[in-house]
Order: C-alpha cells, then structure tokens, then sequence
C-alpha cells in the first residue's frame, strides 16, 4: 500500500463493541470477560468482574469517535488537527499507530 492507499482507509466500529460516551465525549469500552478460565473460577467464588472498563484519553476518545465507517483517514487526521492542533504531530504516524492496534489487537473497529 503507498501512501495515497493508507490516508483513504475508512473504519467501521465493530457492531458488538459496547462503549459508552460520557458528558466531556470521553469514550468507555466495556469488555465482557467471558473466558473458560474466568468463569471457571467465578464458580469457585473468586472475585473476578464480569466487565473490564477501558477509559480512553481525550485524543483516544476523539478519533474513536470520528471513527464512522464514512471518515477516511485523512479527514480524521484533518478534524484532529483542526481541533487540537500541534499537540497531535507527528499526526499521521501516531494516529495509523492508534488506529492499527484498536483494529488489529483489540478488534475494536474493521476496515471497510
């Protein structure tokens, strides 16, 4: 993929992701924490919640938010600088870091 390719990428929030936005726009996702293991153990009456929140920080929280499966990445890249201006440079390079590991290791959202 050049350059042209990656800015044009468009994402999509996964459908089953549960997240919750709170008054200042922060993002919270909630994980159900459904392994074999963990339930095992809750039967043994271990402590083990059944939900793991994931509060995301003001960056992390606008761009999640942007993320519409309309928005390529250049116009996400465009409305973070607009509204937060130097504080995000590098821009482009942190942001695909961003977004490849929410799509790639946490499988929160998916190309389109």
């Amino acid at each position: 993929m050049n350059n042209e390719d990656i800015l044009n990428l468009v994402y999509k929030i996964n459908d089953d992701l549960e997240f919750k936005v709170n008054d200042e726009n922060t993002v919270t996702i909630i994980e159900k924490q459904n392994h074999k293991i963990q339930n095992f153990l809750r039967r043994l009456h271990f402590n083990i919640p059944e939900y793991r929140t994931i509060k995301l920080d003001e960056y992390s929280s606008y761009v999640f938010l942007q993320i519409n499966g309309k928005n390529t990445v250049k116009e996400i890249g465009e409305n973070l600088d607009e509204a937060y201006g130097e504080s995000t440079y590098p821009l482009y390079e942190r942001l695909l870091l961003f977004l490849n590991h929410i799509d790639v290791n946490c499988n929160y959202i998916r190309k389109l």
